[in-house]
């Protein structure tokens, strides 16, 4: 992630933030590189988490471990949400292509994968297995097969309009899902290919390539320097399972800086210019003699390679995957992630990652775990209207209670409220005035810069 030039995530109206009084300050001074807008970003959600793991366990040696821990899914799911969000910017934000199925294209390329490099012996009586093949080959044919399941599914569905891709592409994924799901899909392929889909039991996954350092004398070395002997006691600062876990976290911040580079050639190159024309004004680049039909196509299947990409770095890593993990709510909060940060914007697509997992995801389970350990609540009423019932008796642990035992269906209650604040207020998001303009420079600035 470099510094901004015009182009790609660069300023809409061309001007640098510190213009006008030249005293932009800190925020000037992040504004002026995408690297520095990402780093501070992450960096304020870890101090936010880490604040959040003390206020509610307090200072003590155990807290460390947990604050590594808060650190560690933070920065997993990021990655992770960042991926995908890049991968449908390239769909909607690069090229005006409505794909809300994004869930179906990782099921692809986890369960590709997962056919080709899993354990060739079930694990469990109905348990998915595979081939045994290598790693790596599943990967790059996870990737390969999601790209090609994008190929079907562009050829039909875009001829027509923005809406029916939306339902073409959420049906195909609910296919592909009820597909896995399938306990006589499952025996079809075991008798016919040597291979079963495992159903509803799904798959126990490859490890993680990770996994083998910590079995090494030097991953155990590295893994002894979090252990400290205070008062004649060893005590385990960070514990071996989540520094293994922040190892996966990192490969996959690698791969996220790879596929923001590829994106961000993407944009400055002739195919870009073009998509961006297309998302502008498809018929001013077909009269301008562009086979626009080809280049949505093969947008739309690099798009779709790279969710399958995404899926295999996230659930694929898990250890085990069951259809559920790729129901259409992952979709939806892809979008979210997108719509916050920005559509048409590269940075604001990793930025909207980061505030999704950090502010909207994570952080209403924290502060649920911090009312909890500071209150003495009471047992939880069944029902919301018990909850008013003891509100209306001044019974406020009571109702505190229900709330916080009901967080999670409550997140899509302030989910939606976000979005509506979003599309209220910035319907650009937070970064969706550097989408990336058609033109090779930015035609506002009114003369060119030698």
């Amino acid at each position: 992630m470099s510094e901004t030039v015009p182009g790609d995530d660069s300023v809409g109206d061309g001007t640098s933030p510190d213009d006008g009084d030249g005293s932009g300050g800190f925020m000037g001074w992040v504004q002026k590189s995408d690297l520095r807008i990402v780093g501070v970003t992450l960096a304020s959600m870890y101090v936010l988490f880490t604040v959040l793991v003390l206020l509610e366990q307090g200072l003590g040696f155990d807290s460390v471990n947990s604050v590594v821990g808060a650190w560690r899914t933070l920065t997993f799911l990021f990655a992770a949400y960042a991926v995908l969000a890049l991968a449908l910017n390239l769909h909607w934000g690069y090229t005006g292509m409505f794909n809300i199925g994004v869930a179906g294209f990782m099921a692809v390329g986890v369960y590709t994968m997962a056919l080709l490099s899993g354990t060739s012996d079930p694990i469990s009586a109905g348990q998915g297995y595979g081939w045994g093949l290598p790693l790596w080959f599943g990967v790059i044919m996870g990737t390969v097969v999601a790209g090609l399941t994008g190929l079907i599914a562009a050829v039909p569905a875009l001829r027509l309009r923005a809406d029916y891709l939306a339902i073409v592409t959420l049906g195909l994924s609910e296919i592909i899902r009820l597909l896995a799901q399938s306990r006589d899909v499952s025996t079809w392929t075991d008798e016919t290919f040597g291979f079963a889909t495992g159903g509803g039991r799904g798959f126990f996954l490859p490890d993680r390539p990770t996994e083998a350092i910590w079995g090494t004398d030097a991953g155990q070395s590295f893994v002894e320097l979090f252990t400290v002997e205070i008062g004649g006691d060893e005590v385990t600062l960070v514990r071996e399972s989540i520094i293994a876990d922040f190892s996966w976290s990192l490969v996959m911040i690698v791969f996220l800086a790879g596929i923001y580079w590829l994106l961000r050639r993407i944009g400055y190159s002739p195919f870009g210019r073009v998509l961006k024309a297309i998302r502008e004004d498809e018929l001013v680049a077909q009269s301008l003699g562009k086979d626009t039909r080809w280049f949505k196509i093969k947008v739309f299947m690099l798009g779709c390679a790279l969710m399958g990409l995404g899926g295999i770095l996230w659930q694929g890593s898990q250890g085990t995957v069951t259809p559920d993990s790729f129901r259409p709510i992952v979709t939806f909060y892809v979008f979210i992630a997108l719509i916050i940060g920005g559509s048409g914007s590269n940075t604001g697509s990793v930025v909207g990652a980061i505030l999704f997992v950090g502010l909207l995801f994570e952080a209403p389970r924290r502060v649920g775990s911090i009312i909890e350990a500071w209150m003495n609540l009471s047992s939880a009423p069944n029902t919301f209207h018990d909850a008013l019932g003891s509100l209306a008796s001044l019974d406020v642990g009571g109702f505190v209670a229900y709330f916080i035992d009901n967080l999670g269906p409550l997140q899509f209650v302030i989910l939606g409220l976000v979005l509506v604040v979003i599309v209220q207020r910035r319907p650009e998001g937070m970064l969706g005035h550097r989408t990336e303009v058609a033109a090779a420079i930015d035609l506002e600035r009114g003369e060119i810069d030698e």
